[in-house]
Order: structure tokens, then C-alpha cells, then sequence
């Protein structure tokens, strides 16, 4: 049977459950529709559970294109972009032509998120486009076929992971499907040279918009304020916006003078250089560069809020607490009403005065906008929060949350969640954490694998790693999230700080054959739960593997197939250096030490010496031993030797002896070689 609940369609709350056998196609197809097009999460969570009967049964055919390309957007809308991502794959696999807006928004929100979201943005393009050249009649494929909206979405993508080889492959395609360029188009464009640290570039894409004809708009300028500001350059960005307030339409002029830099090689962060002519096919004025009178703004463009804001988050970001504040004044008195402060502008100076650590003074700002009409929004709360759990106010955090639901009617979400768990570790409140995570899905918001992790890192630093795999294996099981790097250090973390090695090995060893290669921090981990157990012998396994990673830059030709090349850090190298002192392996140490230089940290030698000191002075002068004994460990007293030479105390090199003194203790360890 069919069972109905509340009002009609029109009303925008019908919806229909279906119990024990299933409607026609048409009534099925308009069920979805509605439910997707309500964009609520109980609607959208009833749409998903009639996908889902409907695969089991094998009866997904009896969907019409329009309403899962509907389900597809109010999917990617709400967050699900995985879930939304594929259902625009099953109807490309069950021949199925999405409309171009549904796979389109999909592909937008996939190159927004994190993780392999941009990948998957292009990989899904990629679909679309390869399905539709299967089409002898380009006509049958019409409405599937890429806007400019849809281009841009990918192009996003390509520069948010950085890769100029594939953003200037789909930026050459669009002529081929008759897309015209627009401003976004080179807004992306602006994104891509932040991306690749290529500050010189960003005044040429301003240059070929006006040079093509593309009507300019502020976007633009919002794009070059934030990228000058990601570099930390906030004196162009003062000088951006301060030519925009004169008026002035030279500012291309402006930039070239203030940020041209001639590169020496199109080379990224990696070290991997560009093809020959990659950006000058990019940018067709790059050569040109310097040759030409830089051309003019068509108008004045008005720097409005969100300009102002931008360069309010640079000054924040570099702790210049007087100067956010100063603008938010100065952007209170201007003339245009479209650069007075909004929400977005005070919640900055709220973040910029809790990050200097004044509660009561963002607290005050937070009072001034509801006395003036600029309702917080959720995100002023959560940045509150944040700033009363990390003072360990955990208490004053618990009712801001109650001031949210009662006062304001802003419920908490994930990031809320998220931000009280992290309190309650902090006051080492695993119970707090498990309750507030238990609150967070009981009231049906979606963990993130950031709510995981976090709760196992409460777990594991109150000393329960049982209960840390048990959240790891939920974070498995739960399809909306993607285990990270992160969450599987945290699950060899909580062993280690137990000195429980072997259980520490074998999530390493399945973190491995789930495609993941520990890093810093899982050696680092390893290396404390081997110092915290007392085995040295795991410690020279460690650094033989440590010391195979730190090698692989030299090999040619290994990619997926072989490991990242490791950078150690001192924390890491320090520890071990420390164990293999104590053990006596002084040879493994020296190399360690070595490895330390080579990377420019210095090894701690007033520690060293200490260790050597206390645990090893008496080492090899037994006027008792064997011959066959002294043969043994001649080897062991070279390599003693020649720490000790390093140490600066007094050794066979130096041809004099030496004796275990308070003030040879405390004279020997600041000496350096």
C-alpha cells in the first residue's frame, strides 16, 4: 500500500512513503522530483531511501531523467557531493542524458570540496564530454551538453590541485563546443597563478580582460585582493585598494611596477618544470609583457565590502589586531552603502581579536552587531566557541551553545560539534567528547571525518586505543566520509602512547595495503611508543626504513609504485638519535646526527653528552676482560670513539684520558666541534 502524509503539492510539504509495492513510473519520477526540489534534509534523506529500494530491486529504469538530475543538485547542495556524484555516473552508465545544469552543479560543488573532490570533478567532465561525442547527432545530446557554467566548474578544479597542463586542455576545448569565455573564466585563471605561486602572472590575466573585451566586473578584483593577500603580499593589496578608492584606472600600471618579478624557470613547488610554452599558450601577453603601454580600466571600480574584508583576513592572518579593527571603523564611515561592514567583516574582527586572545573585546564586537541590526550568523558563533574551548572554557562554550539555539535560533552543526569535542580533549573529557559526538547524530547532522578524528584523538590521549579503533572501524564503515592520512595516524598514535609497538605495526602495515604511506607523524609516533617500550632493536629497524624513504628522490621512474620521499623532522630524528644513545648503538646515532645536519636542524649535543655521560663513562675499562672479548667489541669502541669525538669530550683522538666529574659534565655539554 501507498501511505499519504500532510497537504497537497502546492502547499511545498507533500510527500509519499511507500510501503509495500511501488507506484507507476510517473508516479515514482514526480515522488523524487518533489522530494529533491523540497531541498530539505528529511526530504532529501526519504528521496535517498526510494533510491535505494529501487537499486536493490533492480528497478531504477522506472526513473525518469528529470528527477534524479533534480536528486543530483539538492544532493550537492546539501553536502552529499559523493552521493550526488554518483547518481550522475549510474545515469550515465544506464544511458541516462543528465541535463547539463544537473551535472554540471555537481561537477562545481565536486572542484569546491576537499580531498579527491577536484579529481573527481574532472573525471567527471570527462564522462560527460566522452559520452556525448558518442552521438552521431549532436542535436540528440543538446540539453547534455557543456555551458560555460560547466567549464568553469572544471577549470576551478584544475586550479585548486594546481595543474596548469589540464586547466589549459579544457581552457582550449571551449571554442570547440562553441562556450564563450567570460570573466569567472579568468577570475579561475587569477586562482590557478595563487596556486602555482605565480604572483608575476596575476596583472597579466588582469591585462588580457581587458585586452579581449570581456566586460570587467568587481569579482575580479576580490579575486587579485585575495591572492596578493594568500601571498602575504599586503602591501599590494593596500596598494589595489587604495588606487580603486582614488579612482584611478591605471592600475594595471600599478601592479606591473609593484609585483613584477621575472621568473627564471616555469617551475612549481615540486621542482617539476612546465612544458615549453605552457603559460605563454595560457597567457598570449606574457612575452609581450613590458612592450606595451599597460592599458586602462574602461571605469573606476569602488572597492566594496568584501574587498575591504579581504584585506581585513590579511591583516588578521598576520596578527595585526589594531589595523582589522581600524578598518572596520574606517568601513563604518564610507559613503557607499555597499562598503559598510556586514556580517562577514565583523566576524573577521572577532576572529582577529580572539586569535589575540581577547574573549571579552569579541564578545563586545558580537554585542555591537546585534545593537545595530547585522544579525551573527553561525559561523560568528562557532568562531566564539572556538575561542572559548581553546581559553578552556568549556562551560562559557556550553552556554554561547544554549545563547545560539534559545536566544538567536541558530542550532548547532558539524563545525559546532566538531569545535566542542575538541574542548573537551583539551580538559581531558573523553566522556564529554563521546556524548557530544553521540548528541551530533542522534539530532541526524553527518559526522565528518574531521568529528572521527577528533574523537579518537580523544581516546587516544586518555590511554584507550581499544576505543579509538572501534571509532576508526565506524569512520570505515560510514560511505559519506573518506579516511585520511590523519585518521590513521591518530590509530597508531593511541598505541604508541601506550608503548604497545606490535598493535602499532599492524595498523601500519593495513594502513599500507589501504594505499596510504606513513609520514612524519607516523614515524614520529613509532619512534615515541619504541623509546616509551624500550626497544632499541625496533628503533634500528625504524631508522634503516626511515633512512630508504629519505633516499627515494634519487630514483628515477617510481611513481605510484613507490613511496614519497620523507622529510624527517627534529622531533622525529631526535627521539631516535636518543634511543640508539642509550642503547649504546653509537654508530646508528652518528648516522642520525647526520641526517639531522643535512636538514638543517642541530642535534641537541648538551643532551647528548648528558645521556653518554651518565649512561656510557664507564664503558670499556675493564682491566679484567678477555682477549677474545676485547676483539668483540673493538668495532663497538670505535664507533663510541667517534660519538664521543662529535660530543667534543675527550677521546682516543685526542690521545688523552678522562674522567666522570660534575664540572666536566656540565663544561662538556656546550662544547661543539
Amino acid at each position: 500500500m501507498i501511505e499519504f502524509s500532510a497537504s497537497g503539492y502546492r502547499g511545498g510539504s507533500s510527500w509519499v512513503m511507500v510501503a509495500n509495492h511501488l507506484p507507476s513510473p510517473t508516479c515514482l519520477s514526480r515522488l523524487v522530483a518533489q522530494l529533491s526540489y523540497q531541498n530539505k534534509p528529511d526530504s532529501l534523506s526519504r528521496a535517498q531511501s526510494i533510491i535505494s529500494r529501487l537499486r536493490h530491486e533492480r528497478q531504477l529504469h522506472r526513473l525518469d531523467a528529470n528527477c534524479l538530475g533534480l536528486l543530483a543538485v539538492s544532493a550537492a547542495k546539501s553536502g552529499h557531493t559523493h552521493y550526488a556524484n554518483s547518481i550522475i555516473k549510474s545515469m550515465l552508465r544506464s544511458n541516462y542524458l543528465p541535463h547539463v545544469k544537473a551535472w554540471s552543479a555537481v561537477v562545481c560543488r565536486l572542484a569546491a570540496s576537499g580531498d579527491d573532490g577536484p579529481l573527481e570533478a574532472i573525471k567527471l567532465f570527462n564522462s560527460v564530454l566522452k559520452r556525448i561525442r558518442r552521438f552521431a547527432d549532436p542535436t540528440i545530446a543538446a540539453n547534455l551538453r557543456p555551458d560555460t557554467a560547466a567549464f568553469n566548474g572544471v577549470l576551478n578544479a584544475c586550479a585548486n590541485i594546481g595543474d596548469v597542463r589540464k586547466f589549459l586542455q579544457v581552457f582550449e576545448e571551449m571554442p570547440q563546443w562553441n562556450v564563450e569565455l567570460d570573466v569567472l573564466t579568468y577570475n579561475v585563471m587569477i586562482k590557478l597563478c595563487a596556486r602555482i605561486d605565480r604572483k608575476d602572472l596575476l596583472v597579466c590575466v588582469l591585462e588580457l580582460i581587458l585586452n579581449q573585451g570581456i566586460d570587467l566586473c568587481v569579482t575580479t578584483f576580490h579575486s587579485l585582493v585575495a591572492a596578493y593577500v594568500g601571498f602575504g603580499d599586503l602591501a599590494a593589496a593596500e596598494q589595489l585598494v587604495q588606487a580603486m578608492r582614488e579612482g584611478r584606472r591605471d592600475i594595471c600600471k600599478i601592479l606591473r611596477e609593484a609585483n613584477f618579478v621575472e621568473p627564471d624557470e616555469d617551475e612549481d613547488e615540486d621542482g617539476n618544470v612546465y612544458e615549453e610554452g605552457l603559460l605563454e599558450k595560457l597567457l598570449p601577453n606574457l612575452k609581450e609583457q613590458g612592450n606595451y603601454d599597460p592599458p586602462l580600466l574602461p571605469k573606476a571600480y569602488p572597492p566594496d565590502s568584501r574587498i575591504y574584508t579581504t584585506l581585513m583576513k590579511g591583516y588578521m592572518k598576520a596578527g595585526r589586531v589594531t589595523d582589522t579593527v581600524r578598518m572596520l571603523e574606517a568601513m563604518k564611515h564610507q559613503h557607499d552603502i555597499t562598503s559598510h561592514p556586514d556580517h562577514v567583516s565583523y566576524t573577521t574582527v572577532i576572529s582577529a581579536l580572539l586569535k589575540a586572545g581577547s574573549m571579552d573585546k569579541a564578545r563586545q564586537v558580537l554585542a555591537e552587531m546585534t545593537r545595530i541590526g547585522v544579525p551573527a550568523n553561525r559561523v560568528t558563533y562557532n568562531i566564539l566557541l572556538k575561542g572559548y574551548c581553546k581559553q578552556l572554557q568549556i562551560e562559557k562554550a556550553k552556554e554561547l551553545v544554549r545563547e545560539m539555539a534559545e536566544n538567536v535560533g541558530i542550532s548547532p552543526d558539524v563545525v559546532s560539534y566538531n569545535t566542542l569535542i575538541d574542548g573537551c580533549i583539551l580538559v581531558d573529557d573523553s566522556a564529554g567528547a563521546l556524548s557530544y559526538f553521540n548528541e551530533m547524530r542522534a539530532r541526524g547532522i553527518t559526522p565528518t571525518k574531521i568529528s572521527y578524528t577528533t574523537l579518537m584523538k580523544a581516546f587516544a590521549l586518555s590511554g584507550q586505543p581499544k576505543l579509538a579503533n572501534k571509532v576508526f572501524d565506524e569512520m570505515l564503515k560510514d560511505p559519506r566520509v573518506k579516511v585520511d592520512q590523519v585518521a590513521w595516524n591518530m590509530l597508531v598514535e593511541g598505541y604508541c602512547r601506550l608503548g604497545l609497538v606490535e598493535e602499532a605495526k599492524k595498523v601500519v602495515q593495513t594502513m599500507r595495503e589501504h594505499g596510504f604511506y606513513p609520514d612524519v607523524a607516523t614515524y614520529g609516533s613509532l619512534a615515541n611508543g619504541i623509546a616509551l617500550a624500550r626497544k632499541p632493536g625496533e628503533a634500528l629497524l625504524l631508522w634503516n626504513e626511515i633512512k630508504e624513504r629519505c633516499r627515494t628522490e634519487d630514483k628515477k621512474g617510481s611513481h605510484s609504485l613507490s613511496p614519497p620521499t620523507l622529510k624527517p623532522d627534529e622531533g622525529l630524528l631526535d627521539t631516535l638519535a636518543d634511543v640508539c644513545i642509550r642503547a649504546a648503538f653509537f654508530r646508528k646515532a652518528l648516522e642520525i646526527v647526520a641526517c639531522m645536519e643535512e636538514n638543517g636542524i642541530s642535534p641537541n649535543k648538551t643532551k647528548f653528552s648528558r645521556i653518554y655521560v651518565e649512561m656510557h663513562s664507564r664503558m670499556f675499562t675493564s682491566k679484567h676482560a678477555s682477549k677474545a672479548r676485547q676483539d668483540r667489541r673493538k668495532e663497538r669502541k670505535r664507533a663510541a670513539e667517534a660519538f664521543k669525538f662529535w660530543l667534543g669530550l675527550p677521546n682516543s683522538y685526542y690521545g688523552s684520558e678522562w674522567r666522570l666529574e660534575s664540572s666536566d659534565v656540565d663544561d662538556s655539554g656546550s662544547d661543539s666541534v
